[in-house]
């Protein structure tokens, strides 16, 4: 409690920006049940109302993810569970997720991509084959999030050209139309700040203004992160980690999202119409590691529940 006792003391984060604070007022962050479970009480490290989405790796019973939601939503934090199409059998299973989660949690938010196996265990093959089912709508899901890519998906565009990303993310546009959800896209995490701004720009330019939640990979161990760029397919922002490998003075130190949080944060305040709504975290090197650097960084709205 020590740094957040101090943190009452002080007016706001030291050396953090009244742009990067706006910025990442209402962050939001991603677990699964195994570092979930390493978490004594979520309200000792996320701010009252932190949406926190729960990430499904194959191979994960739904039952633990439920438990999960259900963990969350009973410490008071609204939840978005993945769902990857890939891992769903069919339509009854998709729509038994849903009741689990609905029954057990109150879940009204979701997250919908393809998922990260090569050959689908059922029917669906992609997160707009699960928003063609109408289940979400039908069971009154209020957010639906689908996936964003700022490097491009070598999945989807082996040629890197984003042509299939872009066609996919304009049907996604004129879904949102039809639907009663409030729709966005989270992203990929990335490390550089001018791919994405070019990349939300372009989306821009081409009539998709869905708003969006961009991917931050939070504090972490230098290998660690490269280890997981690599895997993850993150494109020309990989460099700026790269780089930092080859200063022996900060190979040691473990990697902060500061530099990319506040040129983004900056860019966002000299155009108010940027359309980066929120900042999601990838706490790839632990839950409480990035929710202190949060509360170090973002003033009054990162502070947690128990300490408001």
């Amino acid at each position: 409690m020590a740094l957040l006792n101090f943190r009452k003391k002080t007016e706001g984060p030291i050396g953090a920006s009244a742009d990067v604070v706006a910025f990442l007022e209402g962050y939001s962050i991603e677990v699964m049940p195994r570092t979930a479970a390493k978490v004594e009480n979520f309200r000792d490290l996320l701010p009252e109302g932190t949406r926190v989405y729960i990430a499904h790796i194959e191979g994960t019973p739904i039952e633990e993810m439920v438990a999960t939601a259900k963990r969350l939503a009973d410490e008071g934090y609204p939840v978005m569970p993945h769902f990857p199409a890939r891992i769903i059998k069919d339509k009854a299973t998709l729509e038994n997720w849903i009741a689990m989660y609905q029954g057990e949690a109150g879940v009204k938010q979701a997250l919908l991509l393809a998922g990260g196996v090569d050959t689908p265990h059922g029917d669906f093959d992609s997160s707009m084959q699960l928003l063609e089912t109408g289940a979400f709508d039908k069971a009154g899901f209020t957010n639906l999030h689908v996936a964003g890519h700022p490097e491009g998906n070598k999945d989807i565009d082996p040629d890197g050209s984003m042509a299939n990303v872009m066609d996919a993310l304009r049907w996604k546009q004129k879904f949102s139309e039809t639907t009663d959800a409030k729709m966005a896209l989270a992203t990929q995490f990335a490390f550089d700040a001018k791919p994405i701004i070019a990349w939300a720009d372009s989306l821009k330019d081409a009539g998709i203004d869905l708003p969006i939640h961009i991917g931050i990979a939070g504090p972490a161990k230098l290998q660690t992160l490269i280890k997981f760029a690599i895997a993850c397919g993150v494109g020309p922002s990989l460099k700026v980690l790269q780089k930092r490998a080859m200063d022996v003075s900060k190979l040691l130190l473990p990697y902060e999202p500061t530099d990319v949080i506040a040129e983004l944060a900056a860019h966002k305040a000299a155009n108010p119409d940027f359309n980066i709504e929120k900042v999601h975290f990838f706490p790839l090197g632990g839950i409480k590691t990035n929710a202190t650097w949060a509360i170090e960084n973002g003033g009054s709205s990162t502070t947690p529940a128990n300490a408001s």
